[in-house]
């Protein structure tokens, strides 16, 4: 059993940890994830790790409450207890001997983008960080970005906030007045990191995009979270989640995305039936 040690509330649908896992936090480098259960009948969900503290034991992780899964989750206390909690998995995301680097993150997405942003930082590298969001309600993680970036860029799809517009705005703007970049690295929605992509290629400019389809066992062996990159079929969990991304099947990824959209609707209102009746 997993203590969570902190709960924070970071907009209506997101929601910070932080889970006392110590040999987890001895090893989890960014780009990495875990996969966790809520409680022993629950399902197993991944998550990035958002931050570790290895003194303390204590590992970050944000989540977005979407389905059946993350509501459990969301429902625990500081105090209380996780039935599992898996991981370091992954290949940790390439940082090391990069000079200058793009970072673009959107919504929920940049729980990821930001450790990844902080990596780069501390070792001396010059961080642009481009965040978007729906509107202002929905930001989340702001300080944590300006604290270590050299340029930041707010972008809200409704203007409250920030920039009106999507991330590729001032991507593109950059681009265009003859900027460059070591690497654009883009995490988020798959058709913002699909645009991001399609961006960077007529700069040819290496750009990585960390994928986080379905995931169930983390090492390879279910198949769930296959994707086509270059042609060949790769595996997030144990081949990434980072891959180039002017080579990724974000088509083929999108499509797949959407194979349990009824199945998660379902289980969010079993749910709040479950809760309802629990209420009364």
């Amino acid at each position: 059993m997993y203590r969570i040690l902190k709960k924070k509330k970071l907009n209506p649908t997101v929601t910070l940890m932080e889970i006392e896992a110590p040999f987890v936090a001895a090893k989890a480098l960014a780009g990495q994830f875990i996969i966790l259960r809520a409680d022993e009948r629950g399902e197993r969900i991944p998550l990035t790790v958002a931050g570790c503290n290895k003194e303390t034991g204590a590992v970050t992780i944000i989540f977005q409450i979407v389905g059946g899964a993350t509501m459990t989750l969301n429902e625990k206390e500081e105090g209380e207890y996780i039935a599992d909690f898996v991981g370091p998995l992954g290949t940790p995301t390439h940082v090391e001997g990069l000079k200058k680097v793009a970072v673009v993150g959107g919504g929920v997405g940049c729980a990821i983008a930001w450790p990844v942003a902080r990596s780069l930082h501390e070792l001396g590298c010059e961080v642009t960080s481009i965040v978007g969001f729906r509107n202002k309600d929905l930001v989340i993680l702001e300080d944590e970005f300006k604290a270590c970036s050299d340029r930041m860029f707010m972008m809200t799809d409704d203007g409250s906030y920030g920039e009106k517009g999507n991330v590729c705005v001032p991507l593109n703007r950059l681009l265009e007045a003859g900027e460059t970049f070591d690497e654009v690295i883009t995490i988020g929605p798959l058709i913002m990191m699909k645009f991001v992509a399609a961006a960077t290629k007529p700069y040819n400019i290496k750009t990585i995009a960390s994928m986080n389809p379905i995931m169930i066992d983390g090492t390879g062996m279910c198949g769930c979270c296959r994707v086509t990159v270059g042609g060949q079929m790769k595996f997030a969990c144990v081949d990434g989640p980072d891959f180039d991304a002017h080579l990724i099947d974000f088509d083929e990824a999108m499509k797949r995305s959407r194979t349990y959209q009824e199945f998660e609707q379902k289980a969010r209102e079993k749910h709040c039936n479950l809760f309802k009746k629990e209420v009364k």
